[in-house]
């Protein structure tokens, strides 16, 4: 759980502004991202000790995600998403 909610590579990049998100916020349309990091960390940080959990401290994480840098695995996740498209084009709900 710790690592998959806080720890995690991937949790970084949640609130990693890009310049898009930058530009979003100076024009009143986005979020201040660094407010929400801040808010967020509080949260999980609060939730943690409730449970007697430590959040591991430089921790690596994943980025790049923003200008389009991916894993390989993004491929096998889209694969999976779109099945259902490309198996019944059209379909509605």
């Amino acid at each position: 759980l710790c690592e998959a909610i806080a720890g995690s590579m991937e949790t970084g990049e949640l609130t990693e502004a890009d310049d898009i998100d930058n530009l979003m916020q100076e024009t009143g349309v986005g979020v201040d991202l660094e407010k929400i990091k801040v808010s967020w960390r509080a949260k999980v940080s609060e939730v943690f000790t409730e449970v007697g959990l430590v959040i591991p401290e430089d921790t690596w994480m994943q980025s790049g995600g923003k200008q389009g840098t991916h894993t390989e695995h993004l491929g096998y996740i889209l694969a999976d998403l779109q099945f259902l498209q490309r198996s019944y084009p059209g379909a509605t709900w």
